[in-house]
């Protein structure tokens, strides 16, 4: 059986199917079939302390520290993945992963843990005097006899200094208590943007906690940039077609010779050296594949870096109207004149009213009510921004300052569709009181 389906050979069409499925399965769940890169120190460490929890029946805590999209859930998956392969483990290690975004405050917590325990008809009714009660029947529950053959629990605690704004941190507490103490085997691990998450803590959790924070900035060589990028989008030997796995793979490999691949590798790189940025790259080519587009160019990467690199101010500038376009025009001219101090709609009105006697037989002229409410939606859309810090004053004379600056602008009316010669040549004018 296994013979027959090395040897399978699949249409174009079905091929491409399973490579989509395969790589957005890669590139849109945090797939831990990956190789971790430049993070090889951290997850040793963190390997460590899970295996002591799961084998040793030794207790910890840590905090995970670094930046959005620097891999430090990925670790942590590819890590319990590692993990559970073993026999001793499969059936026995218990994970509760909880989100500070979700999970609220205590009581919340608590219900998730029960929850995720499957100890709902264990709790049953039973009424405890306090949430220490609560938790450590819980832990008990899951004790089959001493501290080696009791099972041991993860936890694993998502955004973890929010959840340093619950009441009195009470589950904070609890968690490091109990990781201190020889009752069930627990590991506490948080994740956290926050560098200054430990003054967050309180006296007593902060003496619970073991100290143990592992960061995890991103290290990566711009060689490894590239391993990552071949790692993510070849296939592996398992793929059901033979003759299409080494006909992708070579192709994969012939685009790290390609000058535009690696001019949108480097880009992306400068600007976020994260994993998660590459895959980001990824998704937008590997969803174009079809049969009239089996494999992925260095012409859709170049595009798909194009959209994620796109400046969304300038952007937005592109579905304004030619009256709101006048407006933005006058008040940077307004903002050069007066050194970047703030404009008010009165004197906006004016520079454009100039600008319409001046130029204005192929721009049409507006009154002033219609001409304020433009103003007002380009408030709404934050193309400019109030000054006075809330006050409140008259519509007209209230001071804003303007958000977008003069490249962005410029590059609005480049592809602007049908926008008045009289508009650009205006823009380009050196402005004169």
């Amino acid at each position: 059986m296994s013979r027959r389906k090395s040897t399978l050979k699949l249409t174009t069409g079905e091929c491409i199917d399973e490579v989509q499925r395969l790589l957005r399965e890669k590139l849109s769940h945090d797939s831990v079939t990956t190789q971790v890169f430049g993070l090889e120190t951290q997850r040793r460490h963190l390997l460590d302390i899970i295996k002591r929890c799961v084998n040793m029946g030794e207790s910890n805590s840590a905090i995970i520290i670094g930046p959005r999209g620097s891999g430090k859930s990925m670790i942590l998956k590819s890590i319990l993945e590692e993990v559970k392969l073993e026999d001793n483990v499969q059936d026995n290690l218990l994970e509760v992963h909880l989100n500070g975004l979700l999970q609220t405050d205590d009581k919340v917590a608590l219900k998730e843990i029960t929850r995720q325990l499957q100890l709902e008809n264990t709790v049953g009714d039973k009424v405890f005097g306090s949430f220490a009660e609560t938790l450590s029947f819980l832990l008990e529950a899951l004790k089959s006899g001493d501290k080696k053959t009791s099972r041991p629990v993860l936890f694993i605690l998502d955004e973890f200094d929010l959840f340093a704004h619950h009441k009195n941190q009470t589950l904070l507490y609890n968690l490091f208590d109990i990781s201190q103490s020889a009752q069930t085997p627990i590991a506490v691990f948080g994740l956290t943007c926050r560098l200054d998450v430990i003054e967050l803590l309180e006296k007593r959790v902060k003496s619970r906690f073991s100290h143990r924070q592992i960061h995890i900035f991103s290290s990566l060589s711009f060689d490894e940039y590239i391993d990552a990028f071949l790692d993510i989008l070849s296939l592996p030997k398992t793929f059901p077609d033979k003759n299409f796995t080494k006909e992708w793979n070579s192709h994969i490999q012939s685009l790290n010779d390609d000058n535009i691949t690696i001019d949108v590798l480097r880009r992306i790189y400068q600007n976020n050296k994260s994993i998660g940025a590459l895959k980001r790259l990824l998704l937008l080519p590997v969803c174009r594949l079809s049969e009239d587009h089996p494999f992925i160019r260095s012409t859709d990467l170049l595009e798909s870096c194009q959209y994620l690199t796109m400046d969304s101010k300038a952007a937005m500038l592109h579905g304004v109207s030619v009256l709101e376009l006048c407006l933005i025009i006058a008040m940077k001219h307004l903002t050069t004149l007066y050194d970047g101090d703030p404009v008010n709609f009165q004197m906006v009105y004016n520079e454009y009213q100039k600008f319409i006697q001046r130029r204005g037989h192929s721009v049409q002229c507006y009154e002033k009510a219609v001409v304020l409410k433009a103003f007002e939606h380009l408030l709404a859309l934050e193309m400019i921004k109030p000054a006075d810090g809330g006050q409140r004053s008259q519509k007209e004379y209230r001071p804003m300052m303007l958000l977008v600056d003069a490249m962005q602008i410029d590059d609005a009316l480049q592809k602007y569709p049908n926008c008045p010669t009289e508009v650009k040549q205006w823009n380009m004018t050196e402005f004169h009181a």
